[in-house]
């Protein structure tokens, strides 16, 4: 004999087992049985276990409701819903059959007409109307217009959620089978709130057949007494109300039950939990509620004509309550900061932690606390906007975007002092005086004013601070004055320019190529990464900041080192080429009307610098003996103290082949130097030397 499927596969052979296997077939039987009940008599021993079968299921599905989480949670109830209230009106048949024909409805109609009503039918008529308007009026109308409500809003809210869920699946936060997952859930809300709003009618039709089932069964059982069963009018309607009474009270509870759990399933609009621990978590959250409610009802305890004991008892409970949530939070908060001691001194021993303090910032502005209220804006300070206005005069000048500068106070320091720090070292240092002016001698003074002598940190010119007093008095004696702040930003400007190379990294490299291929993406496609890769590149721009060339003109740079990057993947000398092909904006740089004041190289020297280049793997450099170096130092800065006595900036101009290698020569010996090839100036331009380089 073949054994059964479920011991086969090693089921147990269990209760709920069975009921979950066979599920379907059971509801279909008790759907057949309950229309059945309504046209074949029922033994009042059978009716009386459907009575108590029928209380039991109300207290089971509100249960159910207040331990739902969400909606969803019971999303059968509108079928649970119409079968319950089917299942009500086929006992309720079944009563009214027994009640008319035998005048006895089974002990649990009796018990609720005799023993809950006092066997007054005054009474449990009163009970039963009273019972019926609270479910029909106050429960069953409220759910009804909530679930109308909700059915509503939630139809409406659907494209807008279907939407945030395709822009969340496009922007990668959630997958395809979570965002099928939501959609599901969408659709089953809508589903699920549209048929309450239909299943809150079989309540509602419920109460009215309730109503109505009494009044039959009061006056056709009166009929009955009298025509029938031969009673006196008194006791026909003693009998037959306390018998309908109870009947409708035995139904009504069930249903008030059913309703109350419909209430609760539609109003669960936006909980965290089941219902009992909404409820204590939301109304027990302040001890201060109850602490005031402890005094008013002190207050009313000791007015005059109320009752004291019951409002002063009251009162001892909200002062319980009050001081239990009291107690609890002190406990909590403490609990709470110990945690976060842990949590904090756990944080600091992390590895993680440990690297995070490794991150270095491209620039850094210590100051000292007499300093801050330059960066306070609710004190007028206004250095963090002429910080930005920098940053936007290199990327205008220079074509770089400087990065954040990070400020911070530092006590460790003199209180007027500030450091500028690029990468985590010191470049700078300087000293303020907020309540003082910087006065400069332009060289056009004709009465010195007395000041507090100092030396301007940006070019480190001689001058003094001045009092505000003392401001006008300078301007007219032909002194340049600037207030603390402008020469904080001044020496921060030039610093920039001078270490731009330094602050231009492979990263802001790789942003500069990414913003031109925006609009240039041929080009960059062209050299990047075929010819030539970011460090490269970077190379070849920080060589030209480190002269005060502009890269703003990144289009131009990459044309010129796509032309002759298949040549050479020097960056000196690819830098060369770039120099020459942005000649214009050198020209501008240097000349002035028209004119380019400078000094030249003696063609001997010239000779001698390219005899000395010597070219390797990592490069070229020039070998020159020391006497030689010696004595071209010397003519150089003889002849750029000329031009300085003259007026005219220190400007040397030599030969395309040479200007390279002569920059290698003298960038540390003498600052400020600019150095330009006669390819980097335009034939439109007339050279002016003033002097010439010899050895």
């Amino acid at each position: 004999m073949a054994a059964p499927a479920d011991i086969l596969e090693g089921e147990p052979r269990t209760l709920g087992s069975l009921i979950q296997k066979y599920s379907d077939v059971i509801i279909a039987v008790t759907l057949v049985m309950i229309v059945i009940m309504m046209i074949i008599p029922l033994p009042t021993a059978l009716l009386d276990l459907l009575i108590c079968l029928n209380i039991t299921i109300a207290l089971i599905v509100i249960m159910s409701a207040i331990y739902n989480e969400e909606a969803l949670d019971l999303s059968v109830f509108p079928s649970l819903l119409l079968v319950t209230t089917l299942f009500r009106l086929a006992l309720n048949i079944s009563a009214t059959r027994l009640i008319l024909v035998s005048g006895y409805a089974g002990e649990v109609i009796t018990a609720f007409g005799n023993f809950v009503v006092g066997g007054n039918p005054v009474v449990g008529f009163i009970m039963f109307i009273i019972l019926v308007i609270i479910n029909f009026i106050v429960i069953t109308k409220g759910s009804e217009r909530v679930a109308e409500v909700s059915a509503r809003f939630t139809l409406d809210a659907m494209p807008g959620k279907q939407m945030a869920i395709d822009a969340d699946l496009n922007q990668g936060a959630i997958t395809d089978e979570e965002a099928k997952v939501r959609r599901t859930k969408i659709q089953r809300e809508a589903d699920f709130f549209g048929a309450m709003d239909g299943a809150s009618k079989f309540v509602k039709g419920d109460a009215i057949a309730a109503i109505i089932i009494m009044l039959i069964n009061i006056g056709g059982g009166f009929v009955i007494g009298m025509a029938q069963k031969d009673m006196d009018a008194a006791t026909a309607l003693q009998t037959y109300t306390l018998l309908t009474v109870g009947e409708g009270l035995v139904s009504q509870i069930p249903a008030l039950l059913i309703s109350t759990a419909t209430g609760i399933i539609v109003t669960r609009a936006a909980s965290e939990g089941n219902l009992g621990s909404d409820i204590v978590k939301q109304l027990f959250r302040n001890e201060r509620i109850f602490f005031i409610n402890t005094g008013v009802l002190l207050m009313l305890s000791i007015v005059p004509g109320l009752p004291g004991i019951p409002f002063f008892s009251l009162a001892c409970v909200c002062a319980f309550i009050g001081y239990s949530l009291y107690r609890k939070t002190s406990v909590t908060a403490e609990v709470k900061e110990e945690q976060q001691q842990v949590k904090e001194k756990a944080a600091a021993t992390r590895p993680e932690n440990i690297i995070s303090l490794l991150q270095v910032d491209p620039m850094e502005l210590e100051i000292g606390y007499s300093l801050i209220p330059l960066v306070d804006t609710g004190q007028g300070g206004d250095l963090l906007d002429r910080i930005v206005m920098i940053r936007r005069q290199c990327a205008l000048e220079l074509g770089l975007v400087v990065p954040t500068i990070r400020i911070r106070d530092n006590i460790q320091i003199k209180p007027s002092a500030y450091i500028i720090k690029l990468k985590g070292m010191e470049i700078a240092r300087g000293e303020l005086m907020l309540d003082h002016f910087l006065a400069m001698n332009s060289g056009t003074v004709f009465e010195e004013i007395p000041g507090i002598e100092t030396v301007e940190p940006a070019f480190g010119l001689p001058a003094i601070w001045i009092p505000e007093s003392d401001r006008e008095r300078a301007e007219l004696n032909g002194y340049t004055v600037v207030d603390a702040v402008s020469v904080l930003a001044t020496h921060l400007t030039e610093l920039i320019k001078q270490h731009a190379a330094e602050i231009l990294g492979r990263q802001e490299t790789q942003n500069l190529v990414d913003n031109l291929a925006k609009t240039h993406r041929t080009l960059v496609d062209e050299v990047v990464p075929e010819l030539l890769g970011i460090g490269e590149i970077q190379k070849v721009l920080a060589n030209l900041l480190r002269e005060r060339v502009s890269i703003r003109d990144m289009a131009t740079i990459m044309e010129v080192l796509a032309d002759y990057a298949r040549a050479t993947k020097d960056p000196e000398i690819l830098t060369e080429y770039v120099r020459h092909a942005m000649s214009r904006q050198i020209t501008q740089q240097v000349v002035q009307g028209n004119i380019l004041p400078c000094v030249t190289l003696d063609p001997a020297l010239e000779n001698r610098i390219v005899g000395g280049v010597q070219r390797t793997d990592h490069g070229s450099f020039v070998t020159l003996d020391p006497d030689t170096m010696r004595r071209m130092i010397s003519s150089l800065t003889n002849e750029i103290d000329k031009l300085a006595n003259q007026g005219y900036p220190a400007v040397v101009l030599t030969s395309p082949a040479v200007r390279l290698y002569f920059r290698k020569l003298v960038e540390r010996s003498i600052q400020g130097l600019t150095i330009v090839s006669h390819a980097e100036i335009e034939q439109s331009v007339e050279i002016q030397i003033l002097g010439v380089v010899r050895i």
